[in-house]
């Protein structure tokens, strides 16, 4: 891998973070990330998005949760830190069916995850389908609240390094949510702690999870 080769031989670099999807891996690039792992920080991220089929059949995504599953299950044992990126959002999945993905996430064993809400950017085909019938999008409120309800579900090993996504105003048509990024950033950490709070004084027995581990140095705002 040539590219990688020449970025980690410069003097000031410490680590590679590489995101991919999990179609795109294999044992040949896995064993070289695994000596690479041995002298760097390394880090590789799946994207999964959903953990629907259908869900990733319909935003063709031209990989279904099983190859995701696959990939993170080879990458694992080699000294590599497994994140993978999750939307929350989709219109035609059931709250419950989104909530599943949790459980999902928890059990493939990864080391960090960052979690998007839907967002319709021009050009796509979801935007097409957008505008010829607009469809529902969360709220700031209520995405907040679904944020919480899927950290809540989550093995409270799991880094926390993203609670949202952004994307050029130009290119954005919805939602618009009116706020900045920090202030959007503050709400939904306020929620999760309002969450966590909650949950930290109910009796010991009661307790499904700890409190989320965000981790304040890599979230992305």
């Amino acid at each position: 891998m040539p590219l990688y080769e020449a970025a980690v031989a410069r003097p000031d670099i410490v680590g590679l973070a590489i995101g991919t999807r999990p179609d795109c891996i294999d044992e040949e690039k896995l064993a070289w990330l695994q000596r690479l792992a041995e002298k760097y920080f390394v880090t590789i991220e799946y994207g999964l998005q959903s953990a629907s089929d259908e869900t990733l059949r319909r935003v063709n995504r031209g990989h279904d949760v099983a190859s995701w599953q696959n990939a993170v299950a080879m990458t694992r044992g080699r000294g590599i830190h497994i994140g993978t990126h999750f939307i929350l959002g989709f219109p035609w999945e059931s709250r419950e069916e989104t909530l599943s993905g949790a459980r999902v996430v928890s059990e493939a064993g990864i080391d960090f995850l960052k979690l998007h809400h839907l967002h319709i950017v021009r050009g796509s085909p979801l935007a097409e389908e957008y505008l010829r019938e607009p469809f529902h999008l969360p709220g700031l409120e209520e995405y907040a609240e679904l944020a919480a309800d899927f950290i809540e579900r989550l093995n409270p090993d799991i880094y926390i390094e993203r609670l949202f996504a952004t994307a050029p105003a130009g290119q954005l048509i919805a939602p618009a949510w009116g706020k900045s990024k920090a202030e959007i950033q503050r709400y939904i950490e306020q929620t999760i702690g309002k969450r966590a709070a909650k949950l930290l004084s109910e009796p010991i027995a009661k307790l499904g999870s700890c409190e989320p581990r965000i981790n304040e140095t890599l979230i992305h705002i």
